[in-house]
């Protein structure tokens, strides 16, 4: 069975995550997307919240399993006995420090193979920053969120 592992924040989940979510799960057996504990990150959402969003988000995917991790994810691979780990390229910086990680990831564990998915062109510039940004001063972010999780951040930025 190919398993792939998709790691990061998601503070929120946005259709570009999702996007690259739903092609991997056409390519593996299983995607595996762990929701980081990353303490360099201040997060607006748990990461109790953000696993229910991508699960709630991924619902109809049924090889697709929501999780966390806290930890090297040279070790993650090992964890979910997965043969390769999913990145997202958006940019070129995008490329230059995830190059970098999975050259390290091999390093550390050679077992570790990184795929990349360039995204959507109409998703190509969308962050989790960027969106929590918009949201913060008002903005319209319904095009890059699904509707009730855009509902979840205005709810939380409200406080």
């Amino acid at each position: 069975m190919k398993i792939a592992l998709y790691a990061g924040s998601f503070d929120p989940v946005t259709n570009g995550h999702l996007d690259i979510i739903h092609r991997a799960s056409k390519l593996f057996d299983k995607v595996i997307v762990t929701v980081a504990h990353n303490a360099g990150k201040s997060p607006i959402f748990s990461v109790d919240e953000r696993i229910e969003m991508v699960s709630e988000s991924c619902k109809e995917l049924d090889n697709v399993e929501v999780s966390t991790f806290d930890g090297l994810l040279k070790d993650a691979i090992t964890t979910f006995s997965a043969s390769c780990v999913i990145r997202g390229l958006r940019s070129v910086s995008d490329y230059e420090y995830e190059s970098q990680m999975a050259m390290m990831n091999r390093e550390l564990n050679p077992q570790c193979e990184t795929v990349f998915f360039m995204p959507s062109p109409k998703l190509s510039y969308v962050s989790s920053r960027m969106i929590r940004e918009i949201a913060a001063f008002g903005g319209n972010v319904d095009a890059f969120i699904p509707k009730f999780i855009e509902a979840k951040l205005k709810e939380r930025l409200a406080k």
